[in-house]
């Protein structure tokens, strides 16, 4: 990262770069899931070829949206994540829609995260079980703490968080090759065998979610030096590497433990690793977790702020969620970020916000890649640093993908829906106060 000292009040500083780009991508994408998601999976799938070709669809499918997303966010450079190419194509609606639906994800997220954080803890040492919420609400205010120093500091925890974690996985991937030997499974019965339709999509849900995190390099579209060029390139390589080694982990835990045992190990990693450590498999994955997990959570913690911001800039939130303190960030919005996040922590109100994931964050993808058609044709003039490759089969391949995900996530957990369809009712009402404010604030003075 380089940059400027140079700021006026209310702005962000654009002192990031391509370091920065893909730290924040990879590290917003591996996080805790995918040390326990590979036994799921497993269950689901029991043919080792299937395994990895879902794992490689994944990555797949999350390259084919950055196309899409790199297009919209450089073309409307604004900081606010997805909810800015949103609102530029359909009005505030929509885009109050998806950057209120963001928020709430990424707080629920962030909540999920420090709750992950204090299990892997207390895996690591079994006295801090009784504090478990102690530690998740105490990992959450020095990540928040950090981060209100500045984005810089910020900046730097990403960075080298992010490294350091793809440098454990790489170990851990090496250390089951050469020092775990090929398991044998056994043949296993016929019904285990079997695999159904049902059984793919789910499985291919657990994988995709393991890919969620990859849009975040745009959220910093307004602090990077060079955004046209930086967060496309940033997106596509951190994917590809991350699926590098999702497909490396898997490979090495399928070399290392029978599928029989795969299926039905909630921590794969541990149950490989007991090879070589013993009984201390489990803290030794622990530690690792807890490196992986802070820096995912470091990620999130980043973001949240940016949203707020953009919603206020827009006049969809309080307009105090737009100062910017000297060291870059958005104090206000960090500030509001931070109580809720603790709020879902401390309360375990989190795991009703979480069931809204599943669905949201597939209805906002889908919102957004419209977006990407709607804007070619209103403004087809509009400056467009980096245009989808493929356009437009490819966005439509996308879409047609996202759509039919979000048909089977809605299928396989009905109450995903009722609890989207019941955040679109509640942006109704704070639509029409916002339409309501604008219209006063327009009318002359008595």
């Amino acid at each position: 990262m380089a940059g400027t000292q140079n700021r006026s009040a209310g702005n962000l500083l654009r002192v990031l770069g391509f370091a920065f780009a893909m730290a924040i991508c990879i590290g917003t994408i591996i996080g805790g899931g995918i040390l326990r998601t590979p036994g799921a999976v497993a269950e689901r799938v029991p043919e080792p070829w299937l395994i990895l070709l879902l794992w490689s669809l994944g990555g797949v499918h999350a390259l084919l949206g950055a196309n899409v997303v790199a297009e919209i966010s450089t073309s409307v450079p604004k900081a606010g994540g997805l909810y800015v190419p949103t609102r530029r194509a359909f009005g505030d609606f929509a885009g109050l829609l998806v950057g209120w639906s963001d928020w709430l994800v990424n707080a629920a997220a962030a909540a999920a995260l420090a709750l992950v954080f204090a299990d892997f803890a207390s895996m690591a040492a079994p006295q801090l079980t009784p504090h478990e919420p102690t530690l998740a609400a105490a990992v959450l205010l020095v990540l928040f703490g950090l981060n209100w120093i500045g984005v810089r500091e910020g900046g730097a925890i990403q960075t080298a968080g992010t490294l350091l974690k793809f440098m454990l996985l790489v170990m851990l991937v090496i250390g089951l090759f050469v020092f775990v030997p090929q398991a044998v499974s056994h043949p296993v019965s016929a019904p285990t065998a079997t695999w159904t339709v049902l059984g793919l999509v789910v499985a291919y849900q657990l994988v995709y979610g393991v890919f969620s995190g990859w849009p975040s390099p745009i959220f910093f579209v307004e602090e990077d030096e060079n955004s046209a060029r930086n967060i496309p390139r940033g997106m596509a390589l951190s994917i590809v590497t991350v699926t590098l080694v999702y497909l490396a982990i898997n490979a090495a835990l399928l070399h290392a433990i029978p599928m029989e045992e795969l299926r039905t190990s909630e921590l794969p990693a541990a149950t490989a690793l007991a090879k070589i450590f013993g009984d201390g498999s489990v803290q030794v994955v622990a530690a690792i977790a807890l490196v992986i997990v802070v820096s995912c959570l470091n990620g999130v913690v980043m973001v949240l702020p940016r949203i707020l911001y953009g919603l206020g800039r827009d006049g969809l939130f309080v307009s105090a969620a737009t100062r910017v303190n000297k060291g870059g960030t958005p104090d206000v919005a960090l500030g509001l970020s931070a109580v809720l996040t603790l709020a879902l922590t401390l309360t375990g109100t989190f795991e009703t916000v979480f069931l809204l994931m599943g669905a949201l964050v597939i209805f906002g993808m889908i919102i957004s890649e419209v977006s990407l058609f709607a804007l070619r044709t209103r403004e087809p003039d509009l400056p467009r640093p980096f245009r989808a490759i493929g356009y437009p089969l490819l966005p439509i391949l996308l879409l047609l993908i996202d759509a039919s995900l979000l048909i089977a996530v809605l299928v396989s957990d009905p109450m995903s829906g009722v609890y989207m369809f019941a955040l679109v009712a509640l942006c109704v009402p704070v639509r029409l106060w916002i339409r309501w404010r604008k219209t006063e604030a327009a009318l002359p003075a008595a």
